[in-house]
């Protein structure tokens, strides 16, 4: 049965992938804030405070289904993240709902295309990025790889890792997600999917270790 609480013996490492994980960057003005699909509804409840704060006049939400979001959001990531933004008060017409993408490549691609088809994308010279908190930076550097005329922040709801890993409910999970975006960060950018990022020891080290105590269920082919 799933736990919200992480083991003492893990903690240490994986602090060490969640600190790296996020980019620490100031929430500041943009001209377009984008939520990026995932199972987590605080990555809609984000964007809408970040809205309704001024950061941003427009929303793009964008992700269709992965497997383990079908069941908890089964028209689809992005329109549920839209029906939750709107309960906050975030006004119809201020959101664009992009709703085909199943990975982070495809946010950034199919959000730029929908922009375009509604006559938007030269409005747009800086974006921030609401995701997971893990996911920061894996979507930033594919941001700079896939959209480089942008300047890009990005933004998570601001929980401590305990806090948020009861959000979620399911520590396993999250330790296994933080894993597999840690591995991201250098492997998309051996392939050309992502601009290259420093990946200091320390990170690695905490990153071989929870792979050798079995969270390898996001480890993906090197």
């Amino acid at each position: 049965m799933p736990t919200a609480t992480l083991p003492a013996e893990l903690r240490a490492d994986v602090e060490t992938l969640w600190n790296f994980n996020h980019m620490d960057h100031e929430a500041r003005p943009v001209d377009l804030g984008i939520g990026l699909g995932s199972h987590d509804l605080g990555v809609a409840t984000h964007t809408a405070n970040l809205y309704n704060a001024g950061i941003f006049p427009r929303i793009v939400f964008t992700g269709a289904n992965a497997p383990t979001t079908v069941e908890r959001f089964p028209r689809g990531e992005a329109v549920h993240y839209r029906e939750h933004a709107l309960e906050l008060g975030v006004p119809d017409e201020a959101i664009l709902v992009e709703p085909k993408a199943t990975n982070t490549g495809d946010n950034i691609d199919f959000t730029r295309a929908l922009l375009d088809q509604h006559g938007l994308l030269d409005q747009v010279q800086s974006i921030m990025l609401i995701s997971r908190p893990y996911q920061q930076r894996r979507s930033y550097a594919m941001a700079r790889k896939r959209w480089p005329e942008v300047d890009v922040v990005c933004s998570s709801l601001p929980l401590p890792l305990s806090e948020y890993v009861e959000s979620i409910g399911d520590a396993d999970r999250v330790i296994n997600m933080l894993v597999g975006d840690t591995q991201r960060i250098w492997v998309y950018a051996q392939k050309d999917w992502a601009v290259e990022q420093d990946v200091p020891t320390p990170v690695h080290d905490a990153y071989s270790r929870l792979v050798d105590a079995g969270f390898t269920t996001r480890v993906i082919p090197e």
